[in-house]
């Protein structure tokens, strides 16, 4: 829908009737006449008239706020990853043995996991823009300690310092597509950040490559410091505050169900009918300098401490665990797997490479990835394309199918990784195994957490703790004696059995979920857990 001319600095009233039916994850998405509509499907969640409103923020911003969330997740990933080539030099030059080497990986692995568990709940309650930048000043000082580090607990300190800083960088994004996008976009906006989140895996490519150039590991931490500053400046100017409180159309017979619920339905019939019709009654667009102002306000009603707690009983939601699994056994099942054994592997006769080439198995994971972008929209077009078959009535499983051909496609990948490890078979097996793991990854990071997000009422943040603190805790724990392992009892039996039979059972759970997914909604939305993520979920956040 065109609509008429607004003024300048107003935006235009953007009109849905689309609504979520009485199911979570179930959405009617039939637009009427006149309605403006994407791949035939109304606009959700229904924009205000408001110009503040993330939902009517220009492309060019909603973007640039993108690539800040998808710069930070790359960054933040790239320094924890990067030094797992430095193992063997750690090894040596601090007198510990590999195993204790590796903890400069896993444990700052683990402070990963827990910064979201305080800075989630304090984005809730100071605002997503004062903790994203306060997030990369930790993250940024981290960075400059570890550069400086000479002792291995030294190291460790600093390196726990800027994983935790780092941290909220894979909760924040999700939560800023959610913010500023509609759910026809979401799926390919939440892509985009994982395949940067996905290239992160490549930091032990740049790390080796500093040794290349005759330079000490030190040099990685300098360069991470420098780009850290240069995000850290763009974003101070072009993330501007989301948290947004938007009035929604709900479904004649839906009552609150909550004091929150009830602000919202309180909103009178003629208040409803002004921000329809383009009232002029609205606020102006912020200034550029209102825009940048780093403070906002504190929400008082917001609970710090009960957010951190309630996070930990979405363990009991199917389609969130489903994620913490996912992530957690292709992180610290694959990835440690591959970031601990191939460099130890190919410096080693038969290959005998220099350790200055210990990190290329990244390049296997950047063609894996690369590979994967061309379907990048995929699961958008499959549930719109079905939602269609459906009357315009959108199920949260309507995405799942294009996890098929990636179902079979890791498995395949881990088998093959672990006979050319235990076989010495030529090396271009770890490059193909690591390529077909990882493109497998990346459709299983993206769908996952869509489906977990479209599938359920939740508050979205509280999900976002568990999901990454529990996928980290996973890759921790397997990370932490996963090299004592796999050399004690072979790569075969380890990689290419143990690990890749528990890698089909989580990957098998599409099916499951593709059969049963609507019955388990249902029968989630009626227990008094979900009664309870029900009173502090933001409506339309979810969905």
């Amino acid at each position: 829908m065109d609509g008429a001319l607004v003024a300048p600095g107003v935006a235009k009233a953007r009109h849905s009737h689309a609504r979520e039916e009485g199911v979570p994850g179930t959405v009617n998405l039939k637009a009427r006449e006149g309605e403006e509509t994407h791949y035939g499907q109304a606009l959700f969640p229904v924009p205000s008239a408001d110009p503040n409103d993330p939902l009517q923020w220009p492309a060019y911003k909603k973007n640039m706020i993108l690539l800040c969330c998808a710069l930070f997740s790359f960054l933040g990933n790239t320094a924890l990853l990067g030094p797992s080539v430095y193992i063997g030099i750690f090894s040596k030059q601090f007198g510990v043995d590999p195993n204790t080497a590796a903890g400069l990986i896993n444990y700052p692995n683990l402070a990963f996991g827990f910064g979201s568990l305080v800075l989630v709940p304090l984005y809730r309650k100071i605002g997503r823009r004062p903790v994203m930048l306060l997030s990369m000043i930790f993250y940024s000082a981290g960075l400059i300690g570890a550069s400086q580090a000479t002792t291995y607990s030294g190291l460790m300190g600093a390196r726990v310092v800027h994983a935790f800083g780092s941290g909220v960088c894979e909760a924040l994004p999700v939560q800023l597509v959610n913010d500023v996008f509609f759910l026809h976009e979401r799926g390919k906006k939440i892509g985009w950040y994982t395949t940067a989140l996905c290239l992160g895996a490549t930091g032990p490519l740049y790390a080796g490559y500093m040794l290349a150039g005759g330079y000490s590991w030190n040099l990685f931490f300098y360069v991470e410091f420098a780009f850290s500053i240069g995000l850290l400046v763009l974003a101070f100017f072009f993330v501007e505050e989301s948290r947004y409180k938007r009035v929604f159309p709900s479904s004649p017979s839906e009552a609150p169900s909550s004091v929150s619920d009830a602000k919202v339905h309180a909103e009178t019939k003629e208040e409803v009918s002004d921000r329809e019709n383009g009232s002029t009654n609205i606020p102006p667009r912020k200034s550029f300098a209102q825009q940048l102002k780093v403070w906002s306000s504190i929400d008082h009603e917001e609970p710090f401490f009960l957010t951190m707690v309630r996070a930990f009983t979405y363990l009991a939601v199917p389609s969130t665990f489903w994620v913490i699994t996912t992530y957690g056994l292709y992180i610290g099942l694959c990835g440690l797997t591959f970031n601990f054994v191939f460099p130890i592997k190919i410096v080693a006769p038969p290959y005998s490479w220099g350790e200055n080439t210990s990190g290329l198995h990244a390049v296997a994971t950047i063609l894996g990835y690369l590979l994967a972008l061309p379907l990048l929209p995929a699961s958008d077009r499959l549930a719109a394309h079905l939602t269609k078959k459906n009357d315009g009535i959108r199920e949260a499983e309507m995405r799942l199918g294009v996890l098929f051909p990636a179902m079979i496609i890791a498995p395949a990948g881990l088998i093959l990784f672990g006979f050319t490890a235990e076989q010495n078979l030529h090396w271009m097996g770890y490059m193909v195994s690591i390529a077909m793991t990882q493109w497998a990854a990346y459709f299983y990071f993206t769908v996952t957490l869509a489906y977990a997000v479209d599938s359920y009422t939740s508050n979205l943040s509280e999900m976002l703790i568990i999901m990454n603190l529990g996928k980290q805790a996973i890759s921790f724990g397997l990370g932490l004696e996963v090299l004592d392992w796999i050399l004690q009892d072979g790569y075969t039996k380890v990689v290419s059995g143990i690990f890749t039979g528990v890698l089909l059972v989580n990957n098998l759970a599409v099916i499951l979920f593709m059969i049963f997914g609507k019955r388990i909604r249902v029968a989630t939305s009626k227990t008094w857990l979900a009664s309870i993520h029900a009173r502090s979920a933001v409506t339309g956040e979810s969905h």
